[in-house]
């Protein structure tokens, strides 16, 4: 099953490679950047899970060590947490570096777009946005939008797109049935330990 679905991540890093090469200039994204790694749920399916551990496997002993290490500790944070939302920074972040990029989850590869959400009339733009990074040279935080005007005077020959990249979409089953695999249960990556 996981060769099937690593076909599928295949087709899908072709995809997602040529809207952030379409969408370059507007994106800040970079090695070391890990905004999107550390305040998140992570959905993660079943299959995207069992990619992850494989990663996981492969990785010298202290490395793993130091994940086993922030696993417990981000539990124990969230045992504790009485709010609505727990957001953790990802176990797997290293350095300010993914320590299984290889295998990082399907959310991980396709943040930093903006993207749509089926039912919803407006784009969500990634919330880096709002610290400088990606499309925070033609975004209006006031409006929430960006206005034509702002990117043509940047004088860029390609518009900032929406692209359906959201996660839902993504792990959709028919992707899954195409493929000949199943994404299973989706949940926050740190219930799946």
């Amino acid at each position: 099953m996981l060769n099937n679905y690593k076909l599928y991540l295949d087709f899908l890093n072709g995809k997602l490679q040529k809207f952030f090469e379409a969408q370059s200039p507007y994106i800040a994204c970079k090695r070391g950047c890990a905004k999107c790694c550390q305040n998140g749920e992570y959905p993660f399916s079943q299959v995207e899970f069992e990619y992850i551990m494989k990663g996981f496997s492969i990785l010298p002993a202290e490395k793993r060590q130091v994940i086993l290490n922030r696993i417990a500790e981000t539990k124990l944070a969230k045992k504790n947490f009485t709010g609505e939302k727990f957001l953790y920074e990802c176990p797997f972040l290293v350095n300010n570096e993914c320590a299984v990029y290889d295998h990082r989850g399907i959310i991980c590869r396709s943040f930093g777009l903006i993207y749509t959400v089926e039912g919803e009339d407006k784009p969500k733009v990634p919330f880096c946005v709002y610290q400088g990074l990606n499309y925070s040279n033609v975004f209006d935080p006031e409006t929430g939008m960006i206005p034509t005007e702002k990117y043509k005077s940047l004088n860029i020959p390609q518009e900032p797109l929406a692209y359906n990249v959201g996660y839902e979409f993504l792990t959709n089953e028919d992707f899954g049935k195409l493929y000949k695999f199943r994404f299973g249960e989706k949940k926050p990556l740190i219930d799946w330990f």
